[in-house]
């Protein structure tokens, strides 16, 4: 079924006319609205990205996923911005602190208060950790131009990292089906390892 499937795609150039404008819609979604496994689309996009031929695919991916980041990244900041300096909130800003849990966001405000924007490269590749972080940055009031300057590099190490995945993954296997499959197998596996171990800890600790 996934050969007939993966034998009918079409050619190159129109896999790329719609795939990167798609990873930027997704990524940047995902980032907007954190609900979206945005690791595991980067990860796929540079699996097909290697099986392809055109020189500079993997290039084109990394920039098309760190900059669709960061612009949800500082989207997201900026909706959260209005929320903290309106009387009553807005959703974005409920959404954020839905989303952070009361003992993450304490660890976040620690953190922030030792390195600075610093703290927002490590949020990035933690699981679960870029909104506690972000919303410490908005109740600290972090300026928007000082916050964007630390999500750059976030980004692009955000970026560079679920690319690698990506990479590993294509390139153990020889038909890119198989490798988009393991690197989302990689990406979840990533991803949901501190979670377990954070419950896993939490559940010994009482």
């Amino acid at each position: 079924m996934i050969h007939q499937v993966v034998g009918q795609l079409p050619p190159e150039s129109t896999q790329q006319a719609v795939g990167y404008p798609s990873l930027f819609l997704l990524v940047a979604l995902g980032a907007l609205v954190p609900v979206v496994p945005t690791g595991a689309l980067v990860s796929s996009a540079a699996v097909v990205a290697l099986h392809q031929s055109a020189p500079f695919s993997l290039l084109i991916v990394f920039a098309v996923a760190s900059a669709a980041a960061f612009l949800g990244d500082v989207c997201l900041y900026w909706l959260g911005q209005r929320g903290v300096r309106s009387k009553n909130g807005s959703k974005w800003l409920r959404t954020i602190r839905d989303r952070a849990a009361p003992e993450r966001l304490a660890q976040a405000q620690r953190k922030l208060d030792e390195h600075g924007a610093m703290v927002l490269v490590l949020s990035r590749l933690v699981p679960a950790g870029r909104i506690p972080v972000m919303l410490a940055c908005l109740l600290g009031r972090m300026p928007l131009r000082r916050f964007a300057r630390g999500d750059v590099p976030a980004c692009l190490a955000w970026a560079a990292t679920y690319q690698l995945i990506g990479i590993l993954g294509g390139s153990l296997f020889p038909e890119p089906w198989q490798g988009v499959v393991a690197a989302v197998g990689l990406t979840l596996l990533v991803s949901g390892v501190p979670a377990v171990w954070r419950r896993t800890r939490a559940r010994f600790s009482h």
